[in-house]
């Protein structure tokens, strides 16, 4: 099997930092074109800077997963400029870590616009640029969120658990046209996302994203005739999953 993705052009959300960049390092060294897309413009305009430096193609762009004109926009100018859209990373996503009875309905609404609508809004608009190719790939990054529970999450938990079933639904929908969906699920990570939260973690219990960005890699590399529609990573000492 060919593991390499040359001509493949790459767009990731949340590309700025963590998995997302790591995602963007791994598949830039694949050898695709990477789009790092991020709301943060500095953070995504740094991340593809590495990349070049170290000979990758890439280029920063700024997008907020939550405005459906931002993203035609930035869809438009990856499919034109990479000469097709081959591939969406939807890795953008928050969390407000709070009591159900201190999370207002601004919160909520903010956790789901980001992490639940904003892989809809997104995959809605990469289907249409990739249906006129007929093949294409929208790898959603989901997390053990939408497998199992823990307390003070039940946003965060919903945006999950709901992405997992898009996923498979989307799946089930496009594979007939070509169009191949992923739904990666992630355990625990040494990444901003959980260490800024919670300075305590023992860090010895997560693992490198760049293992999980192998993974999107390796779906990515899968031919033609096969897709991934759900992979699972776990770090080894991962204590709250069998």
């Amino acid at each position: 099997m060919d593991w390499r993705l040359d001509g493949q052009t790459v767009l990731v959300t949340g590309g700025g930092r963590g998995l997302g960049a790591a995602i963007c390092e791994t598949v830039a060294a694949g050898g695709a074109r990477v789009f790092v897309a991020d709301i943060d413009e500095a953070r995504a305009h740094a991340c593809a800077k590495r990349l070049r430096a170290d000979g990758r193609n890439a280029e920063a762009i700024r997008m907020d997963v939550t405005d459906d004109g931002d993203i035609a926009g930035v869809l438009a100018r990856a499919d034109e400029v990479g000469n097709g859209l081959d591939a969406v990373v939807n890795n953008a996503a928050i969390d407000i870590t709070l009591p159900i009875d201190e999370l207002s309905s601004g919160d909520w609404d903010r956790v789901l616009a980001t992490n639940l609508r904003g892989p809809f809004l997104v995959a809605r608009q990469a289907v249409t640029l990739m249906r006129k190719r007929k093949r294409g790939h929208i790898i959603n990054i989901a997390s053990t969120a939408s497998k199992r529970a823990w307390p003070n999450a039940s946003a965060y938990h919903a945006t999950k658990w709901g992405l997992l079933g898009l996923s498979h639904a989307l799946h089930a929908e496009l594979r007939p046209q070509g169009i191949k969906v992923t739904a990666v699920i992630a355990g625990g990570m040494r990444t901003p996302f959980l260490l800024d939260r919670f300075p305590d973690i023992d860090v010895a219990t997560l693992q490198d994203p760049a293992n999980v960005a192998r993974a999107v890699h390796f779906a990515l590399s899968m031919p033609p005739e096969s897709v991934i529609p759900e992979i699972m990573v776990l770090p080894m000492r991962e204590t709250s999953w069998p």
